[in-house]
Protein backbone atom coordinates (compact mmCIF):
# COMPACT_ATOMS: atom_id res chain seq x y z
CA UNK A 1 0.00 0.00 0.00
CA UNK A 2 1.51 3.69 -0.76
CA UNK A 3 1.81 5.93 2.43
CA UNK A 4 2.09 9.83 2.57
CA UNK A 5 4.19 10.32 5.28
CA UNK A 6 4.36 14.11 6.10
CA UNK A 7 7.58 14.79 8.36
CA UNK A 8 8.74 18.48 10.05
CA UNK A 9 12.07 18.70 10.76
CA UNK A 10 14.44 21.06 11.68
CA UNK A 11 16.05 22.72 8.29
CA UNK A 12 19.46 21.52 9.27
CA UNK A 13 22.02 19.89 6.83
CA UNK A 14 22.14 16.23 6.16
CA UNK A 15 18.38 15.60 7.82
CA UNK A 16 17.56 14.95 3.93
CA UNK A 17 20.12 12.28 3.50
CA UNK A 18 19.35 10.97 7.15
CA UNK A 19 15.65 10.36 6.78
CA UNK A 20 15.92 8.76 3.18
CA UNK A 21 18.46 6.74 4.51
CA UNK A 22 16.14 5.62 7.30
CA UNK A 23 14.09 4.13 4.66
CA UNK A 24 17.01 2.85 2.15
CA UNK A 25 18.13 0.76 5.44
CA UNK A 26 14.55 -0.75 5.26
CA UNK A 27 14.81 -1.83 2.23
CA UNK A 28 12.02 0.93 0.62
CA UNK A 29 12.25 2.61 -2.47
CA UNK A 30 10.77 6.22 -1.73
CA UNK A 31 8.19 6.71 -4.63
CA UNK A 32 8.40 10.34 -3.73
CA UNK A 33 10.10 12.68 -1.73
CA UNK A 34 9.45 16.85 -1.46
CA UNK A 35 11.15 19.22 0.99
CA UNK A 36 10.55 22.73 1.69
CA UNK A 37 10.59 25.34 4.20
CA UNK A 38 7.68 26.58 6.42
CA UNK A 39 6.24 30.00 7.67
CA UNK A 40 9.11 29.11 10.07
CA UNK A 41 12.63 29.31 8.31
CA UNK A 42 14.06 27.35 10.84
CA UNK A 43 11.34 24.10 10.06
CA UNK A 44 11.11 22.45 6.83
CA UNK A 45 7.93 19.74 5.67
CA UNK A 46 9.34 16.49 3.95
CA UNK A 47 6.54 14.77 2.43
CA UNK A 48 7.44 11.29 1.68
CA UNK A 49 5.71 8.88 -0.19
CA UNK A 50 6.34 5.34 -0.32
CA UNK A 51 5.10 1.74 -1.02
CA UNK A 52 4.98 -0.51 1.60
CA UNK A 53 3.48 -2.50 4.63
CA UNK A 54 1.36 -0.99 6.88
CA UNK A 55 3.27 -2.15 10.10
CA UNK A 56 6.91 -1.72 8.34
CA UNK A 57 5.97 1.92 7.60
CA UNK A 58 4.30 2.39 10.87
CA UNK A 59 8.16 0.86 12.34
CA UNK A 60 9.75 3.92 10.10
CA UNK A 61 7.38 6.50 11.32
CA UNK A 62 8.24 5.44 15.18
CA UNK A 63 12.46 5.51 13.69
CA UNK A 64 12.34 9.08 12.21
CA UNK A 65 10.17 9.82 15.72
CA UNK A 66 13.39 8.94 17.12
CA UNK A 67 15.78 11.55 15.49
CA UNK A 68 16.88 14.54 16.85
CA UNK A 69 16.14 16.47 14.23
CA UNK A 70 12.50 15.32 13.50
CA UNK A 71 9.39 17.13 15.13
CA UNK A 72 6.99 15.62 14.36
CA UNK A 73 6.00 12.72 11.75
CA UNK A 74 2.19 11.97 10.72
CA UNK A 75 0.92 9.59 8.51
CA UNK A 76 -1.61 10.98 6.21
CA UNK A 77 -2.16 8.01 4.48
CA UNK A 78 -6.35 7.37 6.51
CA UNK A 79 -6.31 11.34 7.67
CA UNK A 80 -8.31 13.35 5.82
CA UNK A 81 -6.03 15.55 3.63
CA UNK A 82 -5.57 17.50 0.88
CA UNK A 83 -2.37 16.96 -2.00
CA UNK A 84 -0.98 18.14 -4.83
CA UNK A 85 1.27 17.52 -7.40
CA UNK A 86 3.24 20.18 -10.07
CA UNK A 87 4.20 19.41 -13.10
CA UNK A 88 5.79 21.18 -15.91
CA UNK A 89 5.84 19.70 -19.44
CA UNK A 90 7.43 20.59 -22.84
CA UNK A 91 5.05 19.42 -26.05
CA UNK A 92 5.99 19.63 -29.82
CA UNK A 93 3.16 21.62 -31.57
CA UNK A 94 2.04 22.89 -35.05
CA UNK A 95 -0.34 24.94 -36.95
CA UNK A 96 -2.54 21.65 -37.30
CA UNK A 97 -2.17 21.00 -33.50
CA UNK A 98 -1.38 23.93 -31.49
CA UNK A 99 -5.40 24.71 -31.04
CA UNK A 100 -5.99 21.59 -29.81
CA UNK A 101 -3.58 21.47 -27.03
CA UNK A 102 -4.96 24.84 -25.99
CA UNK A 103 -8.27 23.15 -26.35
CA UNK A 104 -7.11 20.33 -23.70
CA UNK A 105 -4.75 23.09 -21.51
CA UNK A 106 -8.06 24.31 -20.74
CA UNK A 107 -10.46 21.52 -20.24
CA UNK A 108 -7.34 20.43 -17.37
CA UNK A 109 -7.24 24.11 -15.91
CA UNK A 110 -3.94 24.28 -16.92
CA UNK A 111 -1.64 26.96 -17.77
CA UNK A 112 1.10 27.34 -21.15
CA UNK A 113 3.78 29.24 -19.13
CA UNK A 114 5.92 28.91 -22.65
CA UNK A 115 5.71 29.42 -25.54
CA UNK A 116 8.49 28.90 -29.01
CA UNK A 117 7.43 27.90 -32.30
CA UNK A 118 8.25 24.17 -32.14
CA UNK A 119 7.13 23.41 -28.21
CA UNK A 120 4.47 24.53 -25.79
CA UNK A 121 5.87 24.45 -21.86
CA UNK A 122 2.46 23.52 -19.75
CA UNK A 123 2.27 23.77 -16.13
CA UNK A 124 -0.21 21.44 -14.16
CA UNK A 125 -1.23 21.36 -10.81
CA UNK A 126 -3.31 18.60 -9.48
CA UNK A 127 -3.71 15.02 -8.14
CA UNK A 128 -1.26 12.18 -9.51
CA UNK A 129 -4.42 10.80 -11.25
CA UNK A 130 -5.22 14.49 -12.98
CA UNK A 131 -0.93 14.25 -13.58
CA UNK A 132 -1.01 11.13 -14.99
CA UNK A 133 -4.27 11.14 -17.52
CA UNK A 134 -2.88 14.74 -19.02
CA UNK A 135 0.65 13.20 -19.86
CA UNK A 136 -1.23 10.12 -20.95
CA UNK A 137 -3.13 12.76 -23.87
CA UNK A 138 0.31 14.63 -24.51
CA UNK A 139 2.05 11.86 -25.47
CA UNK A 140 0.72 11.67 -29.50
CA UNK A 141 2.02 15.13 -29.84
CA UNK A 142 5.41 14.23 -28.70
CA UNK A 143 6.43 14.99 -24.97
CA UNK A 144 9.84 16.48 -25.20
CA UNK A 145 10.45 16.91 -21.69
CA UNK A 146 8.40 16.42 -18.16
CA UNK A 147 9.48 17.31 -14.42
CA UNK A 148 7.18 16.73 -11.89
CA UNK A 149 7.37 17.37 -7.95
CA UNK A 150 6.18 14.72 -6.18
CA UNK A 151 3.16 15.27 -4.52
CA UNK A 152 2.56 17.20 -1.42
CA UNK A 153 -0.01 17.10 1.39
CA UNK A 154 -1.42 18.83 4.42
CA UNK A 155 -4.53 17.45 6.85
CA UNK A 156 -7.61 19.20 6.21
CA UNK A 157 -8.93 21.50 8.99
Amino acid sequence: MQHIISALVENHFGVLARISGLFSARGFNIDSLAVGETHDPTISRMTIVATGEDRIIEQVGKQLNKLIDVIKVTDMTEEDHVERELLLLKVSHSTKTRSEIIQLVEIFKARIIDYSPKTLTIEVVGTSDKILSFIDIMRPFGIKELARTGRIALQRG
